[in-house]
């Protein structure tokens, strides 16, 4: 193994979560539904709104870097949701599966032989894939924390 597979195979690691920081995956999922909505302690966001963000925001990410007919967004209109909560909790379910999905493509992604970490993404001259990785890990370990912080505020937090 090479030093670029040794390099993108740790910034898999560090996607997943549990090196620095508790994975997102295990802070979504102890959470109540029905404490999804709720702004405790004058919080700007609820748990709900924080994690939609993260999502939509890897989202973006991943498809600046690999998709054709990437479109940019308007910020900060199309990163955040329209309400405090989800309608119904199958959407719930489907934003979850989206981040987990997405997360898994991305660390496809970077694991493709001819994606190169210093070269630019397909719709950038000037950010290269290790820069958009980082801008992943960097948003979505600042906004784990956060929904920690939620948890702990609404009374739920396990770890």
């Amino acid at each position: 193994m090479n030093e670029a597979d040794i390099q993108k195979k740790l910034l898999v690691q560090h996607l997943n979560g549990g090196l620095a920081s508790v994975p997102i995956s295990d802070v979504i999922n102890e959470i109540p539904f029905d404490k999804l909505g709720e702004r405790p302690n004058r919080f700007p966001y609820s748990f709900y709104e924080v994690f939609y963000h993260i999502t939509f925001a890897q989202k973006d990410i991943l498809e600046y870097c690999e998709s054709q007919d990437y479109q940019e967004r308007q910020w900060p209109l199309d990163y955040w949701p329209k309400s405090r909560k989800p309608n119904t909790k199958e959407e719930w379910e489907e934003l979850k599966k989206d981040y987990l999905k997405d997360r898994e493509n991305i660390q496809n992604f970077i694991l493709q032989p001819n994606n190169h970490l210093s070269v630019p993404v397909k719709n950038s001259n000037k950010h290269s894939l290790l820069r958009e990785i980082l801008l992943v890990l960097e948003h979505n370990s600042y906004h784990t924390g956060q929904l920690v912080v939620l948890q702990r505020l609404l009374g739920f937090y396990k770890n």
